[in-house]
């Protein structure tokens, strides 16, 4: 299962298969070209940067009609029918299923955008990023008049209302960082999946992956998708804490409370008591953990064996009162890779 909904905008990158190369000469990289422009007018996709290395390519791509397994099937096979047509060979050409990142194209275009068009540099390809045929700068600074199928208006606009002056504006951001060290905003992705802010991620859990089941190959998406069930939190928990069934009931309340997303009276329905109950057992255990490091310890050994603690959660507050923030679901969210 991919991400995939109308106006999706993704950062693509797909390798060559043992890291071979898949450009080994002009025709190839015109040709890959050529499935760019066919992509955009068969499937709508808008095709906003690309760079074509000598094993790899990136693309920041963008789904108005929601289809980017069409688009990619199109574009990694029919580049593969003529790649091994071409060179006499057969089988895989490109190394596993491509990598789809999510990204939050108002947060993140500019700064992929210039991490793109930096590859060649980078590689010492060539010095400048200009010098290089086969990215699109060249046509975001003007060197070359853009083809129709490239869609590099939304970038360009962040950088002035008048074309030539955010061209030029364009230049001088991208090349301020050609001999410096900078970090790749890759690494800010949540589970290699999404980049994006925590309201952006958060908009994507709610509205496309809550009802949907995970895709086995690809973990990621898993547990980005998926918060621990009651059952395999209990489950876990009975293991460790064996009979010792007041405390296991208790710990469990307060691993569910925690980490589960429940409401109060959604856990109090499994335990046969009310919202206030669970608030006094999550808050009895909290009180025993300060004081005790081996219970400590035993949870601890539970949330590993869940691997709740490569989660973070909003924090509830258990008062007097009962349950003051959230009111809603507990935020869940993976912490950056």
């Amino acid at each position: 299962m991919r991400i995939v909904y109308p106006g999706a905008f993704y950062h693509i990158a797909s390798r060559g298969n043992e890291r071979k190369d898949i450009f080994r000469e002009q025709e190839d990289r015109e040709r890959f070209l050529s499935y760019l422009q066919s992509a955009n007018q068969r499937y709508g996709a808008l095709i906003h940067v690309f760079c074509l290395m000598d094993n790899h390519y990136h693309i920041l791509m963008e789904t108005p009609l929601g289809n980017l397994p069409q688009i990619m099937m199109h574009i990694n096979g029919a580049y593969t029918t003529y790649f091994n047509v071409k060179h006499q060979r057969s089988g895989h050409l490109f190394q596993g299923r491509y990598k789809a990142i999510l990204v939050d194209k108002d947060e993140y275009a500019k700064e992929l955008s210039r991490y793109i068009h930096l590859n060649p540099a980078r590689a010492g390809m060539v010095d400048r990023p200009e010098e290089y045929l086969w990215s699109s700068y060249q046509y975001y600074i003007g060197c070359k008049k853009p083809p129709k199928w490239l869609e590099n208006g939304f970038i360009l606009d962040y950088f002035g209302d008048k074309h030539s002056i955010a061209q030029k504006r364009y230049r001088a951001f991208v090349h301020d960082l050609i001999e410096r060290e900078y970090k790749n905003p890759m690494e800010a992705a949540v589970s290699s999946t999404i980049l994006g802010s925590i309201d952006f991620i958060e908009s994507i859990k709610d509205k496309y992956l809550s009802d949907k089941k995970a895709d086995p190959n690809l973990p990621a998406l898993k547990e980005l998708s998926g918060k621990p069930s009651i059952n395999e939190i209990a489950e876990y928990t009975k293991s460790i804490l064996g009979e010792d069934r007041v405390l296991s009931r208790e710990i469990q309340i307060y691993l569910i409370c925690k980490y589960s997303g429940k409401f109060l009276n959604e856990i109090g329905r499994c335990f046969n008591i009310g919202a206030s109950g669970v608030s006094q057992a999550n808050r009895r255990i909290a009180i025993k953990m300060d004081k005790d490091s081996g219970l400590r310890e035993k949870i601890c050994r539970i949330e590993n064996s869940l691997k709740l603690s490569r989660m973070k959660t909003s924090c509830y507050y258990f008062g007097s009162g009962g349950l003051h923030l959230p009111q809603l679901l507990t935020l869940v969210m993976l912490s950056t890779k």
